[in-house]
């Protein structure tokens, strides 16, 4: 993918702190000489895309950096090479570019650590730490007990340190199948923590890598691999999400055993779980590889690519990671909050423009014929930088099908039968005659306007209460709408039914295609441009549009229902 976008600048100018534990450690550590320098890491494993997930790990990390003047490294796990690719590390560092950050000089991959991983492999073994084992991984696993029954030491576990040496060095040689023999650490089978029995930390895998090639057929462990890279790299708070709290007594006994620069400390904290999405790599692959979406960027997908292409903004994406703030306790935060944080940004910056979705004619019958006048519009008004712009007005109009009622309830304040409205930017309009077509469908409505009403105010002050958008039928484009909606139709797909699974409850109204029509200032939009369709929602010029043929993606609506929980509202036109 190579979605260009135009909010990627660097975010250098340090934040007023908010306080959280993590800050409170780090505070005391500099305060108390630990420390003199912040060091911090964010460690993506390229085995797919980011997901919104990651943003608030990715604000942290860096957002900690920044404000401690310290430094934020970007180091890639890449010690899985059947699940990794080259897509997923240009990717990652495009997503975190576009998120406002910046790694300079400071970009690692775990690969770069191979071969001193491997000599420190060989300090355990001749230690004693280390073993050569034999049994598969499904004897393993019926080995290592559970939260209630000790686990079984390995019939290897007591093997020589030159025995486990020669065989270990025979591994890396490519004597031996896959999966025939690992390297475990000796630990103790009988801990309460399951990490901590004789955790695996090499295995035999022949599976060409995306930077090393063939060179290696034996590959290191994430939970062996990420501690050393800590400390080789000299990472100070090396902080992580809560499901690696039962791992950090493996963190340090990994680090307590080897002559390493430095310990880090591990500090855990709740990850973000947002509603009506999976937060898991391997189910966003699933729907990928299965084809329930159109790839990594679709904009349904809570990939950072896909909300980028839907036209979520990098803003909104840090403040919510802002908002939501950093905690031990886990918990769901509602899709409703990051879209009022889109809504918030987009209100400030997105031009208005006019489109109609579902097109219904107006002829306005005592207008001129063959007469196009160009009427002023305001682009923003959140924004008086944002200027003006000319929109045509003629004879004949387009407004929504649905801003029009023959027999209207009580309190409806659009357009009916006698009833005068006032057209955006333009006239007061009075609909005379409704127009129906041979199945009695209503095919056009006759209006009439007020000449005097130009720019929407008349000599004699009559008010009315409704405003509606519209189009010029002989001077506008055809556009592709796609209204988005969530991809799933149960706030927490992960809690399936019995029998059922989280692709049971993908949302089949998803996504919907319209041909709309729209003023034709939007032939210029270039992808990645926002807008507010007025009355309508924020929308996107998608990558797939042409200059031909524009494609705009439904960003969110303009209904903020954050508004009726008590946060702050927001001017919507």
């Amino acid at each position: 993918m190579n979605h260009k976008n135009e909010e990627s600048d660097t975010l250098t100018e340090a934040k007023t702190p908010v306080s959280n534990f993590i800050r409170t450690i780090i505070d005391n550590d500099l305060q108390t000489g630990k420390h003199s320098k912040i060091v911090t890491r964010f460690p993506p494993e390229p085995n797919g895309y980011l997901h919104v997930g990651h943003t608030k790990s990715i604000c942290l990390n860096f957002g900690l950096a920044r404000d401690y003047q310290g430094v934020c490294h970007l180091r890639f796990d890449d010690t899985n090479p059947e699940a990794e690719d080259v897509e997923y590390v240009d990717s990652i560092m495009e997503d975190i570019r576009w998120l406002g950050w910046d790694w300079k000089d400071k970009l690692f991959y775990a690969s770069d650590y191979y071969e001193k991983l491997y000599d420190y492999a060989e300090i355990l073994i001749n230690d004693g730490k280390a073993f050569v084992c034999e049994l598969s991984a499904e004897e393993m696993n019926k080995n290592r007990g559970t939260l209630t029954q000790p686990g079984i030491d390995s019939p290897w576990r007591d093997r020589p340190a030159a025995e486990n040496l020669d065989l270990f060095r025979r591994m890396r040689a490519g004597e031996f199948a896959d999966g025939q023999m690992t390297l475990r650490a000796k630990i103790d089978m009988r801990s309460g923590n399951i990490n901590m029995r004789d955790p695996v930390i090499y295995r035999i895998k022949r599976a060409s890598h995306h930077r090393t090639g063939d060179k290696w057929c034996i590959y290191p462990m994430y939970d062996y691999t990420h501690p050393i890279s800590d400390a080789l790299e000299g990472i100070t708070h090396s902080i992580c999400t809560l499901e690696f709290e039962d791992h950090r007594p493996l963190y340090d006994w990994i680090l307590d055993q080897l002559p390493v620069p430095c310990h880090p400390r591990q500090i855990e904290f709740a990850r973000l779980n947002l509603s009506y999405t999976v937060m898991s790599k391997r189910l966003l692959l699933t729907l990928v590889k299965e084809g329930y979406v159109n790839g990594w960027d679709d904009p349904r997908m809570p990939t950072v690519a896909g909300m980028r292409r839907r036209g979520f903004t990098a803003a909104a994406l840090r403040e919510l990671a802002d908002r939501i703030g950093v905690a031990k306790a886990s918990s769901t935060v509602d899709f409703e909050l990051l879209q009022y944080c889109v809504r918030e940004d987009l209100n400030k910056h997105a031009k208005r423009v006019m489109a109609v979705l579902d097109p219904l004619k107006v002829i306005i019958e005592n207008y001129p014929e063959d007469t196009t006048e160009m009427l002023e519009a305001i682009n923003n008004p959140e924004d008086e930088t944002a200027g003006t712009r000319m929109i045509p007005f003629s004879r004949e109009l387009y407004i929504e099908r649905e801003d029009f009622l023959t027999d209207p309830p009580k309190g409806w304040f659009r357009l009916a039968p006698g009833a005068e409205i006032r057209l955006k930017h333009a006239y007061y309009i009075t609909c005379k005659e409704v127009v129906l077509d041979a199945d009695g469908k209503i095919d056009k409505l006759i209006c009439s306007y007020d000449p005097a009403s130009g720019g929407g105010w008349t000599e004699d002050a009559r008010k009315v209460k409704g405003t509606l958008h519209w189009i010029d039928a002989s001077n506008c484009i055809p556009v592709e709408a796609r209204i988005y909606d969530q991809l799933f139709t149960v706030s927490d797909p992960m809690s399936a039914e019995e029998g059922k699974t989280f692709l049971d409850y993908l949302n089949p109204d998803s996504l919907k295609v319209i041909k709309a029509l729209a003023e034709p200032s939007l032939a210029e939009a270039k992808p990645g441009e926002s807008f507010q369709f007025l009355r309508l929602g924020y929308f996107c010029a998608d990558y797939d549009s042409k200059p031909s043929a524009p494609v705009f993606n439904r960003v969110v609506t303009l209904k903020d229902s954050w508004q009726k929980k008590g946060v702050v509202s927001q001017r919507l036109v």
